[in-house]
């Protein structure tokens, strides 16, 4: 099956005109799995469930658009604050909406209104806080999402059709995935995405994927299914961890991320003209101040590669961003007026 046989489905709760953001969450379907990280022995799903609910979440979001649901848990910051981390799909409104509220329901039902402290749509992160602490609920133990292997059992937690802690199980089915999401912002990019053997459902995501140990490992974002399928086929697709921790600090601690970046504005070259252009990205503008202005690259090149990978699609350079490291240098090859330059361009921050 191809990759586009497979678009990625609506993952909120939708009622009253939300309409879900082109992601969806993880479930499992099996719950007897080995409790070590080379999937021998037993999960025991019931004791996972029983330690990880009490800091799981669903969110029912309003907005001038309408209303929808999904998930989130309780998420426990390096300074020692608790915030609610969910997808950022979960608390965007759609497009042309204004989110109005936010409302919280924990797993021993008392309820919060929450707001937002920060949105990055493009990874799908969101972070909010109740307005309201009558009742202290646990912050979710956090584990290595660089742990996982092929086969490692998981447990998916949150509210699929905003069903409160629902709990499913399955296996991690590979990982190191780049996922392309579409939503009402744009699209997200799960680089780095753990794949699992999941039912997806509307409303869980944002919601917890951990370990037979009760340690959170993935962030449940994103599901795919046949054209013209809404139900599970078994690909769903999960924010690792250890690649979310530093992003959720930023957004709880300035309301943004602040992503590497080369300063340039890219479009797709019709595939009429590529071969006439030399390539298939243009280089539409380039940031004035910024890293790539600043190395010589030009609004009309033709961006062939970044430190030697090659960038066929916009998607593709969104990808290779995301991977850099602020104040590296790579290299960029761009084609000018028939002849190939490699320019050295230094990655400053969004």
């Amino acid at each position: 099956m191809t990759r586009g046989d497979l678009p990625l489905l609506g993952a909120v709760g939708v009622t009253g005109g939300l309409v879900g953001a082109g992601v969806i969450a993880l479930i499992g379907f099996s719950t007897d799995w080995g409790s070590d990280q080379a999937g021998a022995g037993t999960c025991d799903v019931k004791d996972v469930a029983s330690t990880t609910l009490p800091s799981v979440v669903t969110l029912a979001v309003e907005s001038t658009a309408g209303g929808g649901t999904g998930s989130g848990f309780v998420y426990r910051l390096s300074d020692g604050r608790s915030v609610i981390v969910t997808n950022a799909h979960v608390v965007n409104p759609p497009s042309g909406g204004t989110t109005t509220a936010v409302r919280l329901t924990y797993s021993d039902g008392h309820t919060s209104e929450a707001k937002i402290d920060g949105v990055d749509t493009v990874t799908d992160l969101a972070v909010v806080t109740p307005t309201t602490s009558d009742r202290a609920a646990p912050a979710i133990r956090v584990g290595d999402s660089g742990d996982l292997r092929v086969g490692t059992p998981v447990v998916a937690l949150g509210a699929p059709l905003g069903l409160s802690s629902t709990v499913t199980s399955g296996i991690v089915s590979a990982t190191n995935r780049y996922v392309r999401v579409p939503t009402q912002a744009g699209a997200a990019h799960l680089v780095g995405a753990i794949q699992t053997d999941a039912a997806i459902n509307p409303g869980n995501s944002g919601g917890a994927l951990v370990d037979c140990d009760s340690r959170l490992v993935g962030i449940n974002s994103a599901g795919a299914a046949p054209a013209g399928d809404s139900g599970s086929v078994g690909l769903g697709f999960a924010i690792p961890i250890t690649l979310a921790r530093p992003l959720i600090q930023q957004l709880a601690d300035d309301g943004r991320v602040a992503h590497p970046t080369l300063g340039l504005q890219v479009v797709s070259v019709p595939s009429a003209m590529q071969q006439s252009a030399g390539g298939a990205v243009g280089i539409a503008g380039v940031d004035a101040a910024g890293p790539a202005a600043e190395a010589g690259v030009r609004p009309g090149d033709v961006l062939l590669s970044v430190d030697g990978n090659p960038v066929r699609t916009p998607d593709d350079l969104t990808q290779l961003e995301l991977g850099l490291k602020v104040g590296d240098t790579v290299t960029v090859r761009v084609l000018r007026e028939g002849a190939q330059q490699e320019l050295q361009v230094t990655v400053a921050a969004s």
